[in-house]
C-alpha cells in the first residue's frame, strides 16, 4: 500500500512540474539585423574577432577557453 501511495505522489509531482514548465511564456524575439553596425565577438586572450551580422538569442562563443565579449562599433562609412 505504501508503494502505491509513493507512486501516486511521484506521479502527481511529475505532472505538476510538467504543467508549470508548459505555462512559462515562450518569447521568441526576431533576430536583430546589426549589419549597419559593426558588431564583433572578441576574445580577450588572443584578440580573435568574429563579425556578427544578426543577433538572435545571444550565445556567446568560447575561444581560448574563455567567453568572448561583444563589441559594438560605429559602422565604417
Amino acid at each position: 500500500m505504501a508503494i502505491l501511495i509513493g507512486l501516486a505522489i511521484l506521479g502527481a509531482g511529475v505532472a505538476l512540474l510538467r504543467m508549470m514548465a508548459s505555462m512559462r511564456p515562450k518569447e521568441e524575439t526576431p533576430p536583430e539585423d546589426v549589419d549597419a553596425l559593426d558588431v564583433y565577438f572578441v576574445c580577450g586572450e588572443c584578440g580573435t574577432e568574429l563579425r556578427v551580422e544578426r543577433l538572435g538569442e545571444l550565445q556567446v562563443p568560447r575561444h581560448c577557453g574563455e567567453q568572448m565579449h561583444v563589441e559594438r562599433r560605429a559602422a565604417a562609412t
